[in-house]
């Protein structure tokens, strides 16, 4: 079957409009002002988004959360133990540019507003990417946001760790400034209700490797994943248009790893974006993110604008 035949058997398809009735009065918890701090580079999301997509995402993830809380009671009571405090795990995948934290950063803001799961944290996986002298060591710069560029072992530790209910979890902070790993600072993930892990390859297991491999992935820790989706033509324009904001912005800071890129021309600046796409960040995505799609709960499919004009939810 092709990508749109499997999606028909797999998928509950919904347009917009379809989708947003599916909110049933959940009350809108963000204003302008909000919306503002939650927005990625580039992106133009506005209220609307947030009430036609955002809720009724909200809504069925807290009914799921819920589904899953009541269903431990009801298993503890059964063996008479301890409830235990292992927190739902969602995850966000798809490509760069696609506006993964965003949407991260809103679930975040949306679902800590239901009173069933207060405590929800936000982790993306930049950090488990290994330090720089580390990738240029093993030659793995130009591959950086492939799998193999990550430090796999540290983060199924991590995952582990938060799934079973351990307390203070730490998780290495990555900077965009430096293009590395922040040295002896962490993030703590200390418990919450709802973890949402976001990053490029959450989605994956051992099928996609090349090779027989006989150990966790992060997906198996995962109790309901998402896959942001785009047209590639559209994601390599919103990578072009994020590098030129990039270019007057992050990239004009001195200490910035990418300082060189500020003195391009408009034209140098779209031509080396271009060039990163076609090198590393398309082959990446046809190589390792999109063939992981199919394997999500719920995929959002954005067209322009960043406007979602789909959605299909597992059946």
């Amino acid at each position: 079957m092709n990508n749109n035949q499997t999606q028909q058997a797999l998928y509950l398809n919904f347009d917009r409009n379809q989708w947003a009735e599916l909110r049933n009065s959940v009350p809108l918890t963000l204003n302008e002002g909000d919306l503002s701090h939650l927005r990625g580079i580039n992106e133009r999301i506005s209220l609307s988004e947030v009430t036609d997509i955002y809720l009724p995402l909200s809504r069925l993830l807290n009914l799921i959360v819920g589904s899953k809380q009541q269903r431990g009671v009801i298993l503890n009571a059964f063996l008479g133990r301890k409830p235990t405090d292992s927190p739902y795990i969602i995850s966000i995948a798809g490509s760069v540019a696609v506006g993964k934290s965003t949407t991260a950063r809103i679930l975040q803001a949306l679902l800590q507003q239901w009173p069933e799961h207060p405590k929800v944290d936000l982790l993306t996986t930049d950090g488990f990417l290994y330090p720089l002298n580390e990738l240029k060591r093993k030659g793995l710069l130009k591959r950086k946001g492939f799998p193999e560029s990550y430090d796999g072992r540290m983060l199924i530790e991590f995952i582990s760790a938060v799934k079973s209910g351990k307390t203070e979890v730490k998780a290495p902070i990555y900077s965009h400034l430096s293009y590395d790993r922040i040295k002896d600072q962490h993030q703590i993930i200390n418990k919450p209700d709802i973890l949402i892990l976001e990053g490029l390859n959450v989605l994956q297991t051992g099928l996609d490797a090349h090779v027989d491999i006989r150990r966790p992935f992060v997906s198996d820790f995962v109790d309901f994943s998402i896959y942001v989706d785009a047209e590639e033509d559209l994601l390599k324009q919103w990578y072009i248009e994020r590098f030129l904001q990039f270019r007057s912005g992050a990239f004009a800071d001195e200490r910035s790893y990418f300082h060189h890129y500020a003195a391009l021309s408009d034209n140098e600046a779209v031509d080396t974006a271009a060039q990163i796409w076609d090198s590393i960040n398309g082959p990446n995505l046809r190589q390792n993110i999109q063939p992981t799609r199919e394997r999500a709960h719920l995929i959002l499919r954005k067209g322009q604008n960043h406007q979602m004009e789909q959605v299909l939810l597992r059946k």
